[in-house]
């Protein structure tokens, strides 16, 4: 048993060693054209790649658009032309660590400094005293609740926040099932630094999925945002959803957030909806915007 083993490690070690070194991808023509239509700012010493998109006339109205783990602002390209039809600006960025902004390591990343990087792009971009809406999806969720808590407390540098509108994320510890992958990843276990590299995801390193240690620690903090906020709510939500499933997931949200309407799209459409339903993704927002 032991000479099988050996036999399997001396035929494996090379063969990983190999691939450790293939150098990445080249982007699609998409990305190219993504990346070349946006712009970078600094926060903290590192570069952070944004979209600010000019849009309709005679609307002053902002929106800000925050992705998901472990994706990046292309998430909203289906959806972007047709957003930028009915508001003024629509900004999106790609948080540090992610897409095409800076990956420091050794980095503890966290959701709070993520929140630090959205308000910072704000006052970069001027717009610290206008009243803006947010989308967020996934990993944005947590970070727009973030910035929600600090909106609601008057904090010094806080976003003033018109609506907030969130889709398919791990609000809540108790209804929130990570995939393996994700487990074993946030866990440090000792596979983390082979399956961050095996898996190609160049973002990844020692603590940027403590996001759901994070949710867990401060859930008081995060949940207790949004059952408190009187800034309006929604939530469009992809019921086959495996990471946050139905119907405990939805249950949930609507006993705790009693005052956020809801849009629960096809039956179909699972964790990505501004992906895989644009049209009703933007139906939704849209008479959700209309609303109020």
């Amino acid at each position: 048993m032991r000479e099988w083993w050996l036999h399997v490690g001396l035929i494996c070690i090379p063969l990983v060693a190999v691939y450790l070194h293939i150098p990445p991808p080249q982007l699609s023509p998409a990305l190219q054209k993504w990346q070349s239509a946006g712009d970078v700012f600094h926060f903290r010493g590192n570069k952070i790649f944004y979209r600010d998109s000019y849009g309709a006339l005679g609307s002053s109205d902002v929106l800000i658009l925050l992705h998901g783990f472990p994706t990046s602002s292309y998430d909203w390209h289906k959806i972007w032309e047709p957003l930028a039809l009915r508001f003024h600006r629509v900004i999106a960025l790609d948080f540090l660590g992610f897409g095409f902004s800076d990956k420091p390591r050794p980095h503890k990343y966290s959701i709070f400094e993520q929140a630090s990087v959205v308000e910072a792009l704000v006052a970069h971009l001027g717009l610290s005293n206008q009243r803006v809406n947010l989308i967020s999806h996934d990993y944005g969720d947590t970070v727009a609740l973030e910035l929600l808590y600090r909106s609601d407390q008057n904090r010094t540098g806080h976003l003033t926040l018109n609506s907030l509108c969130l889709s398919n994320g791990g609000l809540f510890p108790e209804t929130h099932h990570p995939r393996l992958l994700q487990t074993l990843l946030k866990d440090s276990s000792f596979l983390a630094p082979l399956l961050t590299r095996l898996t190609n995801f160049m973002i990844f390193q020692k603590g940027i999925l403590q996001y759901i240690n994070q949710r867990l620690k401060h859930r008081e903090r995060w949940v207790g945002a949004l059952t408190s906020t009187f800034v309006p709510l929604h939530m469009i939500y992809g019921p086959l959803d495996p990471v946050n499933p139905h119907p405990q997931f939805i249950r949930l949200y609507q006993q705790l957030v009693q005052r956020s309407t809801l849009t629960i799209l096809d039956e179909h459409i699972s964790h990505y909806p501004q992906l895989e339903d644009p049209t009703g993704f933007l139906n939704a927002y849209f008479n959700f915007i209309h609303s109020f």
